[in-house]
């Protein structure tokens, strides 16, 4: 198959997956202004090459909470994989474990956290989000310890779930020859036909709205993981993350899927980075198409930056092998635009390495 960048693969896997599927995996909230803003906001970035710079070698590589990754690029969380295709999350496992770098697994899978650990070593990160019964959180936090995931991806941006319209119209549902794998066996419903989006409704019976700093802190004694916070837009929100104990924050807007008209998250991240004052890392997910966009990301202070439906629609497309493709892709890519910009590893990247949009201060040159 002839592709030669990460984007080609969406309308392929439109192509290919039923309607209701793709709207899914594509749609953001309400107007979908953030959805295209986070695209958008990344080509607005521009960068200032540095010239006549030894590139002959280039490591790519980083290490996140500890661990050594082949590069800054990680998999993010997205729920019912199985939809895009029948390995769904395994498939993806073993992909991003041939990589050499991190996958999220979903809450809201449809493979277990037990058959993903069970495709291989890889470094996992488990997504959760806290339902009204603490004892599943309990449970969930345990079972992904056990399985051998390494930290608590918390998502915070969803204590009621966002007007996903496209879902609305379809009237979305988790087809019924799928299950949400980590709660079988508990009683928790299903995500069925509604008048109205069936995972919304889902949501609003299951997930607790009371959420909130205090759980952050609870979490910390049923688990002795790492935990990440997912979901910061503001300074204020970092500040408050890094008091709760957080071990890292993902600046996130949830794929454009929850509140419309936020910022798009490079736009943010700068605030949430200086906030954080080198005390966790920061990381960001949302809009992620190009090698250019993860340079852009660290130079304005990211650790790393997680990528979603890259990965849903390779994985429709051509299953393990299209996941596969698209983090090598974008490691291709990346490495490039190191070389280009004179940058021989990750630490050399800086923030005099692009200009942006909000850069007030003239840049000092010389004269002759």
């Amino acid at each position: 198959m002839d592709i030669t960048n990460v984007m080609e693969y969406e309308a392929l896997a439109k192509e290919k997956l039923p309607k209701m599927v793709y709207d899914y995996y594509a749609s953001g909230s309400e107007d979908q202004w953030t959805l295209q803003e986070n695209r958008n906001a990344f080509s607005r970035i521009l960068f200032r090459p540095r010239i006549l710079v030894d590139v002959s070698s280039i490591d790519t590589s980083t290490t996140v909470l500890g661990f050594k990754i082949s590069m800054p690029i990680m998999v993010a969380p997205t729920a019912m994989q199985k939809m895009a295709h029948p390995e769904g999350e395994c498939a993806t496992a073993r992909a991003t474990s041939a990589a050499g770098t991190i996958m999220t697994l979903s809450s809201w899978a449809t493979s277990s956290v037990e058959e993903v650990a069970s495709t291989g070593p890889g470094i996992r990160f488990f997504q959760l989000y806290v339902f009204k019964d603490r004892n599943v959180v309990a449970q969930l936090v345990k079972r992904a310890e056990k399985a051998g995931f390494k930290a608590i991806v918390l998502t915070v941006d969803t204590p009621i779930l966002g007007r996903r319209e496209a879902d609305i119209k379809n009237r979305f549902a988790l087809p019924p020859h799928l299950t949400l794998k980590n709660f079988k066996g508990m009683d928790l419903g299903r995500i069925g036909k509604t008048d109205d989006s069936g995972l919304a409704s889902y949501v609003a019976g299951q997930v607790d709205r009371s959420l909130n700093w205090k759980d952050v802190k609870w979490l910390q004694t049923i688990t002795k993981l790492p935990i990440l916070v997912k979901g910061v837009l503001t300074a204020e929100d970092a500040r408050l993350s890094v008091e709760a104990g957080a071990a890292g924050i993902i600046v996130s807007n949830h794929g454009a899927r929850q509140l419309d008209y936020v910022p798009a998250t490079i736009m943010a991240l700068e605030e949430v980075v200086k906030a954080a004052q080198g005390r966790v890392p920061v990381f960001l997910d949302g809009g992620v198409r190009r090698g250019t966009d993860v340079f852009k990301a660290l130079a304005l202070g990211a650790s790393g930056v997680f990528i979603g439906r890259p990965v849903v629609y390779s994985l429709a497309v051509d299953g393990e092998a299209g996941v596969r493709k698209v983090l090598q892709m974008l490691h291709d890519e990346f490495e490039l635009t190191m070389a280009l910009s004179g940058c021989r590893s990750i630490k050399e990247i800086t923030r005099n390495h692009i200009t942006t949009p909000w850069d007030t201060s003239p840049r000092t040159t010389s004269r002759l």
